[in-house]
C-alpha cells in the first residue's frame, strides 16, 4: 500500500513540521496555564480528533479545496481565531474563580465527577475546533500529504488515511509532553491564590494572543 520509503520520508517531514510549535500546541500551552492538567490532557485529545479530520477531508477532496480557495481558507482561519480569543476571554475573566472551583470539584463527590466528565467533553470540543481550523495543519495536509502517496499502487483516500496517522501521533506525544510541563508550572503557582489567578488570567492571554496572530498571519493570496 505505502511504500516504507515513503512512509519514512512522510514521517521525517512531519517531525520537522510539528517540531516548531504552532496554533495548536500553543493552545494546550494556555490551556494547561489556564485550567491544569486534566483540562491539557482533554485538548490535547481534541486536538488529535480535529487534525485526523483535517486528514479525513483531504483524503476526500474537501481539504485541497480549502487550501487552494482564498476564500474558504480565510473563512476557516478567521473561525479558528475568533474561537481561540472567545476562550482567552472566558480564561481571563474567570482568573479569580480557578482555585475555588477545583476545591469545590473535589468536595462534591459523584456529582462532582459528572461535571468534570460534562467539562471534558466540551474541552474536548474546543480543541477538536482549534484543531480543524489550524491554518497550519490545513496547509501541511492539503499541500504536503498528498505528495507523499503512490499513485501506481491506488487507493489513494486510504493512503492519505493511514499516512495521516503520523503526523497525529507524532503531535499526540509532543503536544502531551507540552501540556505536561506547562500544567506542572502551573501547580506551583496553585500554592498561592494569587499566583494562580496571575498564571490563569496569563494563560488566557496567551490564547487572545494567538487568536490574533492566526488571524492577522498566514496566505494573503
Amino acid at each position: 500500500m505505502v511504500s516504507t520509503d515513503r512512509f519514512l520520508a512522510f514521517a521525517a517531514m512531519s517531525l520537522l513540521v510539528i517540531v516548531i510549535p504552532g496554533p495548536s500546541v500553543l493552545f494546550v500551552i494556555g490551556r494547561a496555564l489556564a485550567h491544569g492538567r486534566r483540562t491539557a490532557m482533554a485538548t490535547v485529545a481534541g486536538n488529535v480528533i480535529g487534525s485526523y479530520a483535517l486528514v479525513v477531508a483531504v483524503a476526500v477532496g474537501v481539504g485541497s479545496l480549502v487550501e487552494r480557495s482564498v476564500v474558504a481558507f480565510m473563512a476557516v482561519k478567521l473561525a479558528g481565531a475568533a474561537y481561540l480569543v472567545f476562550l482567552g476571554v472566558q480564561a481571563f475573566r474567570h482568573r479569580k474563580d480557578l482555585k475555588a472551583s477545583a476545591i469545590g470539584a473535589e468536595s462534591k463527590g459523584a456529582a462532582g465527577s459528572a461535571a468534570s466528565a460534562r467539562g471534558d467533553l466540551r474541552t474536548i470540543l474546543d480543541g477538536a475546533v482549534v484543531g480543524v481550523t489550524n491554518p497550519k495543519g490545513i496547509v501541511f495536509f492539503a499541500a504536503v500529504l498528498p505528495q507523499f502517496v503512490d499513485h501506481s499502487a491506488g487507493q489513494l483516500p486510504l493512503q492519505m488515511l493511514l499516512l495521516g496517522l503520523v503526523p497525529i501521533s507524532i503531535g499526540l506525544v509532543t503536544d502531551t509532553l507540552w501540556g505536561l510541563t506547562a500544567a506542572a508550572a502551573r501547580t506551583w503557582f496553585a500554592r498561592s491564590d494569587r499566583r494562580l489567578s496571575a498564571i490563569g488570567g496569563a494563560g488566557g492571554f496567551a490564547m487572545i494572543g494567538l487568536g490574533v496572530t492566526v488571524a492577522a498571519t498566514g496566505r494573503a493570496d
